[in-house]
């Protein structure tokens, strides 16, 4: 077989081709590993960096804010009134008053949500006015360690609601006398933790690299949820980027921990004496590289596949048209014509004794087409025959016992309610007349078996008891006709015979796309012989049998075929019954809108 054509192309397609490109996706995926970490780890210095213009062009404008309101004019005299032993309460609140509105209206016209404080060592917040900031940690990292910018907090002491509710940064700065430089408070400028939090959380590189504000001692400025598996890669950071910081205020290097190698990303900001670190495992910067990696694998498995397809052309040429033709077999022997018809063209090129045979075959396969067609056609006409012959089939027996009802309530001398027993079974007439469509909607049904009912009520009177549950739902919904009156009918007449009493159970309801009909009785009950014949009737595909039945449960076998031969495989049955139990008929089937 090695010295066949077919496998000297395949072998050397193979060496040309496949050996030269995987070479060449070893040699290009080590070059692009190492331009891919250099353009990595040069975006994300970048996005870093464009973070920390934003940090330091945010905190540059807090910082001047801070020194506005301090110097200002209405904070000077509020800070001169609170001083001065000889000013008068009035003089105070006025001073205090006009402040309030100054920083109200300067945190109102602030586009970035920032809030100012202003604290006295006399009288305690201008908001609040109490002194309980004394024991709050962002007041002792002022006056212990003079850190001007707070971690973050909240902070209760501002005149916005929403402020008070949510965490902030602050930037103090001391509260002096111009005139006297004397210190008497301090001024605490507020802005919300999320302006830089929601900065930074967009900072992504990796699969799981994230980028994250610490200040000195490794804890997050901005409050951000630090993963228990990064905290000691990222306090080991810390401690390396300060045991050999410089001059520099950022860079990237290598780190290991846990046998994993990690790549930290930081820029330090003097002035705050913050650090934004970001970490990403390196295997994570390698992603790229792998997924080029399993294209150029995978177009090397396509070349494979084209080189065996083209070795096979060339020593198939001649039988491609017969294996083309042999799919198309497959096709006619499932009966799928119009597949095998779509394959025709394909077949038709070649030799002349594979056209002659192709010809042959779609002349075949379009008589054989025709002749299951015409096949069909003549069943359908046959089982729409005995539906019909099966739908006359129930009047003369159910119209013959309600004509004896009547005739009893005549004998009986009921002549008060021998009208609307003729006026219900005028009704009844009307309806099982009206042939003119298989299909009926269920309202119209179950008026029907109503008046079916008030007839046997007038006859049987206290021994006779229905329930009826219907639906809304499926009232507008289509039913082949005449499908429940056999099986009330017999419902009645068998519980009458086992107990005097018919307790009859009705129920009509919509379920998803399905239509269920259950009927229940006290009646004498079927044994499981029976039950299993009919169940055995139902699957079969022929329906003499049913029509044939001579008498021997004609009612039930009645409706049983005429939904099977209306619905088909969509028409689900169930029996549920024991000989002196009473029986449960179960009828689900599609729910076909009217």
């Amino acid at each position: 077989m090695f010295f066949s054509l077919r496998s000297r192309l395949m072998a050397a397609f193979s060496l040309l081709l496949i050996v030269p490109f995987i070479t060449l996706v070893l040699v290009l995926s080590q070059e692009s590993a190492k331009l891919i970490r250099q353009s990595i780890e040069t975006s994300t210095s970048q996005t870093i960096e464009q973070f920390g213009s934003h940090l330091n062009t945010s905190m540059t404008q807090v910082e001047e804010i801070g020194n506005q309101v301090m110097s200002n004019r209405v904070t000077q005299e509020w800070i001169t009134a609170q001083m001065s032993p000889d000013s008068t309460v009035e003089e105070r609140l006025l001073a205090k008053q006009r402040l309030m509105e100054y920083v109200s209206s300067y945190s109102i016209n602030n586009s970035s949500g920032i809030s100012i404080g202003v604290f006295s060592d006399f009288g305690g917040g201008v908001w609040t006015q109490d002194r309980t900031y004394l024991e709050r940690d962002w007041y002792k990292w002022f006056v212990k360690e003079d850190e001007r910018w707070t971690k973050a907090h909240s902070d209760p002491d501002q005149a916005d609601t929403i402020m008070k509710s949510r965490l902030v940064n602050s930037y103090m700065l001391p509260l002096v006398q111009l005139q006297s430089f004397t210190k008497s408070g301090f001024v605490k400028i507020n802005y919300p933790t999320s302006v830089l939090r929601d900065a930074i959380e967009k900072i992504r590189f990796g699969k799981t690299g994230r980028a994250f504000l610490l200040d000195s001692d490794g804890s997050s400025v901005l409050n951000q949820q630090v993963p228990e598996a990064n905290v000691s890669i990222l306090a080991a950071g810390l401690a390396e980027i300060k045991a050999a910081q410089g001059e520099a205020t950022n860079g990237v290097f290598p780190i290991k921990h846990d046998k994993d190698s990690y790549l930290l990303f930081y820029r330090y900001f003097e002035e705050q004496d913050w650090y934004v670190i970001g970490e990403v495992p390196e295997k994570e910067l390698f992603i790229k590289i792998d997924q080029i990696r399993r294209t150029m694998l995978f177009i090397s498995v396509i070349l494979l596949l084209l080189i065996i397809f083209v070795a096979y052309w060339f020593s198939y040429g001649i039988t491609r048209p017969l294996t083309s033709m042999a799919r198309a077999m497959k096709h006619v022997e499932r009966g799928e014509f119009t597949q095998a018809f779509s394959m025709m063209p394909h077949v038709r090129t070649g030799h002349s004794e594979v056209g002659y045979v192709t010809r042959i075959f779609e002349n075949m396969t379009t008589r054989l087409r025709y002749l299951i067609e015409t096949e069909f056609e003549t069943n359908l006409r046959r089982k729409n025959a005995e539906y019909k012959a099966l739908l006359l089939q129930i009047n003369p027996h159910f119209f013959n016992n309600t004509l004896e009802i009547i005739s009893g309530l005549a004998a009986m001398k009921k002549n008060d309610v021998l009208m609307d027993a003729t006026e219900a079974l005028g009704q009844m007439m009307r309806y099982s007349l009206n042939l003119n469509s298989d299909l009926v909607k269920v309202k119209d049904e179950m008026n029907y078996i109503r008046d079916y009912l008030f007839i046997l009520q007038l006859r049987y009177e206290e021994r006779l008891h229905v329930e009826i549950e219907e639906d809304m739902a499926s009232s507008q919904l289509l039913i082949a006709k005449f499908i429940l009156q056999p099986i009330v009918e017999n419902a009645v007449k068998y519980s009458l015979e086992e107990s005097g009493v018919a307790n009859i159970s009705i129920s009509v309801k919509t379920e998803q796309d399905k239509l269920r009909i259950a009927v229940a009785d006290n009646g004498i009950g079927m044994d499981s012989e029976l039950i299993a014949h009919l169940m055995g009737e139902l699957s079969n595909t022929d329906s003499v049998d049913i029509l044939n039945s001579g008498g021997d449960s004609i009612g039930l076998r009645n409706v049983l075929s005429r939904c099977r031969l209306y619905y088909g495989e969509q028409l689900e049955v169930s029996i549920k019954s024991k000989r002196g139990e009473g029986t449960e008929i179960r009828i689900i089937i599609p729910a076909v809108k009217g």
